[in-house]
């Protein structure tokens, strides 16, 4: 007897997502034009506890990753008064209609290199949105590649960055905001100078506050760890002073060029080594190197080492409170490449930091007295940029 499979349960949750974004996607697409659907390259979408500080951190982030537009505020584009009161009571807005809003928005050619999504996504609806989004724009650069337009549909970069505190710090962040901003508000009452600052019931009420702090924790930090898997994902503790999450935030973000480049481009430059690889053994290989030069040019090593006393010591000693000297020499021992590479490698050893190069000038050797002509001989001059720590000079009062 055969078993027959269990039917699959439908997931109502990919489901829902995918008809809210295919509703907003059809006319998105029916309103611009397929060609025209052009979204940012790199998209960071920011979220965080209630309190976390997402408006004063943002900067720091566009910052690390070079983006110049303004964020999206997703808060701000859901400002009419139907979505200002169901937020003044600490709930959220329909998903559709925060996907919609959102699409159109990205279209905007400020975001075409980079843009900081601040509130978004917050539901599991709304992650899977994302994804959704991630494979349209996949599709559109597959299907436009080769052709003129190839440049404005580029491999997207998705950065999932959550700002963290714990709810007693969220807590004590919204009422204090609140009671700035009351203050804020009676200055105004009484000078009639100034703006007025809205004054929302969750900065103001604890157990409104805590409230959203736990639907965050409950809806939002989980669905944005359900994207973990497909997208690069920063969680930053944001507990600390504004110098701490500087940091923390400067760390994460740092330059990664597998995650970033495309992967035409990175084969193509992948060979070069990275320069922590390089510098890694680079004081095993200088001492590799001196030794050969004593084992295989002993007499030549000692020839450098004249010049480098002679020549090279005087500047040096002479310019010892700044810390960088400046040696041209035309000793025609440094035609040979190896006694420079040894001229370099002695001062580094020694804790200089020295750059070498050769100028060639043409030097008049004969003038032909009946037509004047000027014959010219060129000759090479070795020139060294030495730099070192330079002698602290304590000045008085």
């Amino acid at each position: 007897m055969n078993a027959v499979a269990a039917p699959v349960s439908p997931d109502p949750i990919a489901e829902q997502s995918l008809a809210v974004f295919t509703e907003a996607w059809t006319a998105l697409e029916a309103r611009v034009g397929r060609s025209n659907l052009r979204f940012p390259k790199e998209i960071i979408w920011l979220n965080g506890a209630p309190g976390s500080g997402k408006g004063t951190n943002t900067p720091f982030i566009q910052r690390e990753r070079g983006i110049i537009a303004p964020p999206v505020v997703v808060s701000s584009l859901l400002n009419s008064p139907e979505f200002e009161t169901i937020k003044a009571k600490g709930n959220l807005i329909a998903d559709a209609d925060v996907v919609r809003i959102l699409l159109q928005r990205l279209l905007d050619a400020s975001y075409t290199d980079g843009v900081v999504v601040d509130g978004f996504p917050r539901t599991k609806v709304q992650a899977e949105c994302v994804r959704h989004l991630h494979r349209k724009m996949l599709d559109l650069r597959k299907e436009y590649a080769g052709t003129p337009l190839a440049a404005v549909f580029p491999t997207p970069v998705f950065r999932i960055t959550v700002l963290w505190v714990g709810e007693k710090e969220s807590l004590d962040r919204q009422l204090k905001r609140g009671r700035q901003i009351i203050a804020h508000n009676q200055r105004v009452r009484e000078s009639g100078e100034g703006d007025f600052l809205e004054e929302r019931p969750t900065d103001t009420n604890e157990d409104a506050a805590r409230k959203r702090y736990r639907i965050f924790q409950e809806m939002t930090l989980d669905a944005l760890q359900g994207l973990k898997k497909d997208f690069h994902y920063h969680l930053i503790n944001a507990q600390g002073d504004i110098r701490s999450v500087e940091e923390n935030i400067n760390h994460e973000f740092q330059y990664q060029s597998t995650l970033e480049l495309e992967s035409e481009t990175l084969d193509a430059v992948n060979h070069i080594p990275l320069a922590a690889d390089v510098v890694l053994h680079a004081r095993q290989n200088l001492v590799r190197r001196l030794d050969g030069y004593q084992r295989d040019h002993a007499h030549l090593l000692r020839q450098v080492i004249w010049i480098i006393e002679q020549e090279f010591l005087p500047a040096i000693q002479g310019c010892a409170v700044v810390g960088h000297a400046h040696v041209a020499t035309e000793n025609p021992l440094l035609a040979q490449p190896v006694a420079t590479a040894m001229v370099v490698d002695i001062l580094s050893e020694r804790g200089y930091l020295p750059t070498a190069w050769t100028d060639w000038r043409e030097v008049p050797v004969r003038i032909d007295p009946a037509t004047g002509a000027v014959t010219t001989q060129r000759r090479a001059v070795w020139r060294f940029d030495v730099r070192f720590r330079g002698s602290h000079i304590r000045r008085g009062q």
